[in-house]
């Protein structure tokens, strides 16, 4: 690619300064023409990308990140799309978590979001967010007693009342078990998006390596 670039008067390419707003890239993935486009080839996959003709960097982010069995069986994935695409209203319990969650549609999906939660409504320190996140993770009852105070509590010195905080303390229960790591999905979908960039930009050169790479595998 870097050769024909050269031929053409164009500069190297490097895949570290590639827009995250490319239209043609966003159609590709649109179209769920994703056949040897990292982590987003599998059957099931490009079902969902096509339903949710994601536009930006973060919807593929989420996609990276719905994409496994707890947040499928739960119906995540198609809440976040029918809320892209206002099919269903897009609710937040308190202000507090719009700008939390304004990038995910008001859903929890990340391990991130509800550490973030634990500190805008209930004061959580950052050591205190990442062991309610573990507690959360690991569904230990008699921990969740204790967090939940804590959450209560917390939230209260915040002027919001305890049916409020209850609430919250549920929604996040309910997600935190599914909610991935949002540090790992962006990486995911960085070369995601890189390599979809690659088919989009330069087919013949993308399929022909892909080819090449996989050689020797025949099936």
């Amino acid at each position: 690619i870097n050769t024909r670039r050269s031929k053409e008067g164009q500069a190297p390419l490097d895949l570290e300064t590639l827009p995250l707003d490319d239209k043609p890239t966003y159609g590709l993935l649109q179209e769920a023409h994703t056949t040897a486009v990292f982590q987003l080839e599998s059957t099931g996959m490009k079902k969902y990308l096509a339903k949710l003709k994601p536009t930006n960097i973060e919807d593929v982010i989420a996609m990276c990140a719905l994409y496994r069995p707890g947040p499928l069986d739960a119906g995540m994935v198609d809440m976040y799309i029918d809320r892209k695409h206002g099919r269903e209203e897009v609710v937040y319990d308190h202000d507090r978590l719009e700008p939390i969650l304004e990038n995910t549609y008001g859903v929890i999906v990340y391990q991130e979001q509800v550490m973030q939660i634990s500190q805008a409504m209930a004061g959580y320190s950052l050591g205190g967010a990442d062991m309610l996140r573990r507690a959360m993770g690991k569904k230990k009852p008699e921990e969740m007693v204790k967090q939940r105070q804590i959450f209560i509590e917390g939230a209260a010195k915040k002027d919001i009342d305890a049916a409020t905080a209850n609430h919250i303390f549920d929604y996040m229960e309910k997600f935190a078990g599914y909610g991935f790591n949002k540090s790992h999905a962006a990486a995911y979908a960085l070369v995601a998006y890189q390599t979809a960039w690659l088919k989009a930009h330069y087919p013949a050169e993308f399929l022909a390596a892909v080819m090449s790479s996989e050689m020797q595998n025949t099936d």
